[in-house]
């Protein structure tokens, strides 16, 4: 599968990336993954700042893989701000969580996530998952136009 944008994929947990990245290439799917270790790592690609200072913002990811519990900054907070820009405000986010709160949920869709996925703990329910994630975000979804400047 090679669709037009990477994924971007924010996890703090290495053993979890992996995990992620194994799945994602056992569904075949062929898009590049960028990895934010944090929020401000996430923020940093999606706006062109930080470490990532002079990437071209006109190339957004396709879908964006987040967890709530992160370092520095929540995935909460990355997508309040994510949703606060015009340039990530359409941008397909996928809160991919182990977390079993209630409240992450419901705050989740309230900062605008468009799907909320507890991560399974079995890797084969773990790889059907990400491939029915690949198969509506990069296949069926259509993404919303980008956005132009003025």
């Amino acid at each position: 599968m090679d669709n037009k944008g990477d994924i971007l994929l924010v996890e703090d947990n290495p053993d979890d990336v992996e995990l992620t990245l194994r799945a994602l290439k056992k569904s075949k799917i062929a898009n590049e993954v960028v990895v934010a270790k944090d929020g401000v790592e996430a923020l940093d690609y999606l706006f062109g700042t930080g470490t990532h200072a002079g990437r071209d913002i006109s190339k957004m990811p396709t879908v964006i893989l987040l967890d709530l519990k992160l370092p520095r900054i929540s995935g909460l907070e990355v997508l309040k701000r994510m949703r606060a820009d015009k340039r990530t405000k359409l941008l397909p986010v996928v809160v991919l969580t182990s977390s079993r709160e209630e409240q992450d949920l419901i705050n989740s869709y309230r900062f605008g996530a468009n799907s909320y996925i507890r991560k399974p703990v079995d890797f084969t329910k773990f790889v059907e998952a990400v491939r029915e994630l690949e198969l509506y975000w990069l296949v069926l979804n259509e993404p919303p136009p980008p956005v132009r400047k003025k």
